[in-house]
């Protein structure tokens, strides 16, 4: 894989809120900034061998992926591979820890982006600077959403 982005925040919200909220493909774009739409995905929880798409804008840039949950061990890890146009692949890992009644989130998305003239663009578009902007981004706006909610 190419670029690497890792972010890491603590959250003052119990372990299995956290979880919850980051496993649900309905609520995505409640903290995912470049989030435009989920969907496949199954009526029940998320588990190892699930599988939905997930439509994101990229500073501009739509871009369709096909995520599977390779590993899922709640409320703790999940793992993630994503395939979209092109050849392009992604990685993210979520792992989860307890720390004094709240809960330390590890975030990080491992990318490739596709050659030649798609990748051109898709490199305009998001890169690990950029990438690592809108994670901290995120990451913030899921901790405020569950510390204000």
């Amino acid at each position: 894989m190419g670029d690497v982005v890792k972010q890491t925040i603590e959250i003052a919200a119990p372990i299995e809120r956290v979880w919850e909220l980051v496993m649900d493909p309905e609520r995505l774009g409640e903290w995912v900034t470049i989030h435009e739409e989920a969907y496949d995905y199954p009526d029940a929880d998320l588990e190892t061998g699930s599988r939905f798409g997930q439509r994101m804008k990229l500073k501009g840039v739509p871009l369709k992926v096909r995520w599977e949950v390779t590993e899922c061990d709640p409320p703790h890890r999940a793992r993630w591979n994503g395939t979209a146009a092109a050849g392009s692949k992604a990685r993210i890992a979520y792992d989860l820890s307890e720390s004094d009644g709240g809960t330390v989130f590890d975030y990080e998305n491992e990318f490739d982006l596709p050659a030649g003239k798609v990748g051109k663009l898709a490199g305009r578009a998001f890169n690990a600077m950029s990438g690592e902007r809108e994670a901290k981004k995120s990451l913030q706006r899921l901790k405020d959403l569950l510390e204000d909610g």
